[in-house]
């Protein structure tokens, strides 16, 4: 398997990231290339790209993912939001494909009370305006846990999404169990039931990264809150079962879960250790 863990850029950009990456003894990692505090993104030019590329090669650490800002919002009403979405993310794919990545994963937004319908054909508009067809990328959706006015809780609305994309070539998935698990798929009992729901429905060659996070609440709860690996409501086995499935061993699995204890969490997840982590300390609750 691929497995690695959200990782910072400070200081050198992605020479830090990929640093952060190899001790965790990780295969993958994944990246903000902006804060999601808005203002301006740092420079590309300035991650220290050929550097880390030689050390992720050195190392056998490969097909990194950048995830976007969630300030991006294509399913806004607003225009003005709409608007800086676009840019955002226009100039998100630039800059990932300067690094060399094969992957941008998004939310797909919130339709703010406009309703999921409406807030569905908002996003597939913004997504018709940025793709042109030639990118050297995939942008990937990611499922929703079903808070608050979140589109793509389902898959059938990732899969309607997709439809109204012109350039859907371009279009992945990416799943969260955390997420999965909270909007109501049982992929603890089912995960393989889950998949060939995925695949009637969307097409598993669109299945490019998975999030693997255990769920501070309860089965089809609807909230967002990540826990750590084995100390949640999906448990170690089931999350063992999901990243050892066959489906998922070619593509980059990332964890996002509290408290920094990602090297851990890897050695469990490969078998390495039973030990399950301590309990975090809520730095990174939900994603």
């Amino acid at each position: 398997m691929k497995i690695g863990a959200n990782v910072s850029i400070a200081k050198t950009g992605l020479l830090h990231a990929v640093e952060e990456a190899i001790a965790y003894d990780s295969d993958t990692y994944m990246v903000y290339t902006r804060s999601n505090r808005g203002g301006a993104a740092k420079p590309i030019e300035q991650f220290h790209r050929d550097e880390a590329l030689d050390m992720m090669r050195e190392h056998h650490v490969s097909d990194p993912v950048v995830h976007l800002s969630y300030l991006v919002n294509l399913a806004s009403p607003k225009e003005d939001t709409f608007e800086y979405g676009i840019m955002i993310l226009t100039e998100e794919i630039k800059r990932v494909q300067y690094l060399g990545f094969r992957y941008i994963v998004m939310h797909p937004g919130s339709h703010v009370g406009t309703g999921i319908d409406t807030g569905i054909v908002r996003i597939a508009e913004g997504l018709n305006h940025i793709l042109q067809g030639d990118e050297s990328l995939f942008l990937c959706l990611e499922t929703m846990a079903g808070d608050g006015s979140k589109v793509g809780n389902r898959l059938e609305e990732i899969a309607e999404i997709i439809s109204l994309v012109k350039h859907k070539e371009k279009l992945g998935v990416c799943i969260d169990t955390c997420h999965n698990y909270s909007a109501g798929y049982d992929i603890v009992h089912n995960f393989d039931g889950f998949l060939q729901q995925f695949d009637d429905l969307i097409g598993l060659e669109r299945l490019k990264v998975a999030h693997i996070n255990d769920s501070k609440t309860a089965f089809k709860s609807h909230k967002d809150r990540h826990a750590n690996i084995g100390r949640g409501s999906l448990g170690l086995d089931a999350l063992r079962y999901i990243v050892q499935h066959e489906v998922l061993q070619e593509i980059p699995l990332i964890l996002e879960t509290p408290g920094g204890l990602y090297k851990h969490e890897i050695a469990l997840l490969r078998g390495e250790t039973n030990e399950l982590p301590a309990e975090g300390d809520g730095k990174q609750e939900s994603e």
